[in-house]
């Protein structure tokens, strides 16, 4: 945006400069490239608009306590301040109203004054006419002496359309025969360019109809009293014509029932006032309205709230006497009051409980100020424990991606930010924590990997076969290190010791032990130990039926003596729990036989050619468990083709939703690829156990011993 915004700035910048340049050969030139200065300067000011806008926004509301400060604008400070003004602007509206109200009212009471006196009159008459009397009106010459006020009305009557004397006795202009009158009337008029209160009663008498109009001028002296009370009264009674002629309307003053606040007007020559849907609007024609006359004072503000309430106008109707038109001119009155003027008008009724009134609105105030004092201090506390709590999280969380965990933030209060603060400080302890143990474990798994790769070099990795026996070895740990093992010693050029064995447990420990047998294995079979030629000093018993392997050269090599050494090794170096099964065997290459002894690992199993199964049993209990153990020995002899199969547990006993893999799943698998070559028959074996147990976690050591008699 604010790429797009620097080209659109350089191109006006551009098409600005050639304009110029242009124009100094050719005004026309330069013309016609205005518009797209002004077009791409406008586009270039809003995206700047928008840019600065959003720097602001960035600038400002980045820290938290800017952010609360305008939530707190958004949500307290504008509604306030938009109530107030929508307050103000009713209060003044609602005084606007009154005020018009108050004039209205004083014509309107006038008017029914003279009504009920041209009532009175108008009965008077009825009866002298019908007594054949001379129509005459004593009591309105009684009104005449008691009420100034009538010396400047005039009375007229007609019977038929013929004038009464009655209108004889005042000085002045004699009224004309209201024509157009066909019911009582009550009403502001203009008669002969002057206005006028002037009312009208009709009563039938005989065989005619008898009318009576009271009229009184519309002046200065009635508006000066109507002003009195209220204020200064501006009258604008010329230049103004109505632009409809309200019907069916109820209300006063007149007939035509028109509230002055919607009666639509328009003057042509001076103001146009039309009313719509939207309300009623003002408009000035081609001439300015000038003010007939202005009467009353505005008088002095009570207080500094007193203000002058300006802008009241109270739009009057007038009927033309001459042809009886409603609504087609109007007068307009200009009013400025103060607003204890109009709460004097509308509180005279209550009398002394204006003071009561105006102290219990000085009371809810007062209490609407502390209320929001009181929100403000509140808030404004709230507001400080949000953003420290929230600034000292700030800042514990660059300890923490600096790396010092060690950094806690202090709590102070019992709230929900400082258990916030304590949950900061419990991950970072557990983090710290943490760390510490994945170091260790780090340097766990480093170890182990040493381990791992020791134990790696423990297995056999070249194998010397035989020509007569072909062997292959095969070991995956369950974890980082096993407890399984497995070795090819070779006695001589045509002795090979085969020894399997399983460890308890799993892990380190058991690694640690089977590099102790695998040591032991290899140091008393290859070192003709005297232990060896001698098993009673072991604790063996003469007549076991132990079975002695004699060489050529002359050395007795046993497999139960060496069970023998090695349990009592094991017996008295590790813990109680600590065991291990193992089978030794010694294969000689010229006589194709395998003397062996099992100490209590799954016995091996020899498969003929022709499927035939021998299991290698003999032997004892298991290794390191019970001390002073002897053990037997068996021998077997191996024909060609024959294959030697020792596992672990980790072969037979893995689980699926059909049970365990089992010893004759390996017979059968061991039978159908004994052709192939060992190594092969051990992958397909292992793969078997793999698709056996799926996608669970292998869940012990996987061993595999092979041999071939060739």
């Amino acid at each position: 945006m604010a790429r797009l915004a620097c080209y659109l700035a350089g191109m006006a910048a551009v098409l600005f400069a050639l304009q110029k340049l242009l124009g100094l050969f050719a005004a026309s030139w330069g013309e016609h490239l205005g518009g797209w200065v002004e077009y791409l300067a406008f586009l270039a000011a809003i995206l700047f608009s928008v840019l600065l806008f959003r720097w602001l926004k960035l600038k400002i509301l980045w820290r938290l306590r800017n952010r609360l400060i305008v939530t707190y604008i958004f949500i307290g400070v504008i509604p306030a301040v938009l109530l107030l003004a929508m307050a103000a602007i009713t209060l003044y509206g609602l005084s606007g109203q009154f005020a018009v109200f108050v004039v209205t009212s004083e014509i309107r009471s006038q008017l029914r004054s003279l009504e009920a006196a041209n009532a009175a009159v108008s009965n008077e008459l009825a009866a002298r006419l019908e007594r054949g009397d001379n129509p005459t009106a004593e009591s309105l010459a009684g009104l005449r002496k008691r009420d100034p006020a009538w010396n400047r009305r005039q009375v007229c009557a007609w019977y038929g359309e013929k004038p009464l004397p009655l209108c004889s006795e005042f000085k002045g202009t004699a009224l004309t025969f209201p024509g157009f009158l066909k019911s009582n009337f009550r009403d502001i008029v203009r008669d002969r360019g002057d206005l006028h209160l002037r009312v009208s009663t009709s009563l039938p008498v005989g065989p005619s109809k008898l009318t009576v109009v009271t009229s009184e001028p519309f002046d200065k002296k009635l508006v000066s009293d109507i002003a009195a009370g209220l204020g200064e009264i501006t009258l604008f009674g010329s230049g103004i014509t109505l632009e409809e002629t309200p019907t069916k309307r109820e209300g006063v003053p007149g007939k035509s029932g028109a509230s002055p606040s919607d009666s639509p007007a328009k003057n042509k020559s001076g103001i146009v006032i039309s009313s719509g849907k939207q309300g009623v609007s003002v408009q000035s024609g081609e001439q300015s309205l000038q003010p007939t006359f202005t009467v009353g004072t505005l008088p002095g503000p009570t207080s500094s709230l007193d203000f002058e309430i300006p802008f009241i106008f109270a739009v009057l109707p007038v009927v033309d006497w001459e042809s009886g038109d409603h609504g087609q001119s109007a007068v307009v009155m200009h009013v400025r009051t103060r607003p204890s003027v109009l709460y004097g008008h509308l509180f005279a009724a209550l009398g002394e409980y204006v003071q009561v009134v105006a102290y219990i609105l000085v009371g809810i105030a007062i209490i609407f100020a502390i209320i929001e004092l009181i929100a403000l201090i509140i808030g404004t506390r709230m507001t400080r424990t949000v953003t420290a709590a929230v600034a000292q999280l700030h800042v514990a969380t660059e300890h923490i991606d600096r790396g010092d965990f060690s950094h806690r933030i202090p709590v102070k209060s019992h709230d929900q930010l400082a258990s916030l603060a304590l949950a900061f400080n419990s991950m970072t302890a557990s983090i710290e924590k943490l760390i510490q143990e994945q170091k260790e474990k780090q340097r766990l798994e480093n170890e182990l990997a040493i381990a791992q790769e020791v134990q790696a070099q423990l297995f056999p990795r070249q194998v010397s076969e035989l020509e007569s026996l072909e062997v292959h070895g095969f070991c995956r740990p369950a974890r980082t290190v096993s407890g399984d093992y497995y070795d090819f010693v070779s006695a001589s050029s045509h002795r090979l010791i085969l020894a399997v064995g399983d460890i308890s447990g799993k892990g380190i420990s058991a690694a640690l032990l089977m590099a102790t047998i695998h040591s032991a294995v290899r140091a008393y079979s290859m070192e003709h130990l005297p232990q060896m030629q001698e098993p009673v000093a072991v604790g063996a018993v003469a007549g076991s039926g132990r079975m002695m392997a004699t060489w050529p050269d002359g050395v007795d090599v046993s497999p139960a003596a060496l069970l023998s050494l090695l349990n009592h090794q094991l017996y008295e170096s590790t813990p109680p729990e600590k065991y291990a099964t193992l089978f030794l065997g010694i294969y000689d290459g010229r006589s194709h036989r395998l003397t062996y002894s099992n100490g209590g690992h799954l016995p091996p199993i020899l498969i003929a050619k022709d499927g035939a199964l021998r299991k290698l049993e003999t032997g004892g209990t298991v290794v390191g468990l019970f001390d002073r153990m002897s053990y037997e020995e068996g021998m077997v002899e191996m024909r060609p083709g024959e294959i030697f199969v020792a596992y672990s547990d980790g072969v037979t006993e893995p689980e699926n939703e059909f049970g365990e893999f089992g010893e004759q799943r390996l017979i059968d698998l061991v039978r159908e690829n004994r052709d192939l070559p060992l190594a092969q028959i051990s992958q397909s074996v292992t793969m078997a156990v793999d698709d056996w147990i799926g996608e669970k976690e292998q869940p012990d050591d996987v061993t595999l011993v092979l041999a071939r008699a060739r």
